[in-house]
């Protein structure tokens, strides 16, 4: 089964890590769900919550504030100016 490779960072450090199956998270359009395969993106993170499910069904929760997200060749990206695993 393909995963996407999830990073998230915070401007002054790393948040996590690791391999997911989904990742929802809010940008100024709207809520995105991003699964294996999924299209090339660029995004505006929006303040609230991301849940990455990964691979073993566990789901971690990141409040994000400000920045980007960025989705290529099954590796997500979300660069947030703040953020923190709740």
């Amino acid at each position: 089964m393909a995963t996407l490779e999830v990073n998230v960072v915070a401007a002054d450090r790393e948040v996590w890590t690791g391999e997911a199956k989904r990742v929802i998270a809010r940008t100024l359009d709207g809520e995105i769900g991003i699964l294996p395969g999924h299209e090339p993106v660029l995004g505006v993170v929006a303040d609230g919550e991301a849940r990455i499910l990964t691979p073993g069904e566990d789901t971690i929760r990141v409040k994000a504030d400000g920045g980007f997200l960025s989705v290529e060749n099954n590796r997500v990206i979300i660069a947030a100016d703040q953020a923190e695993l709740l």
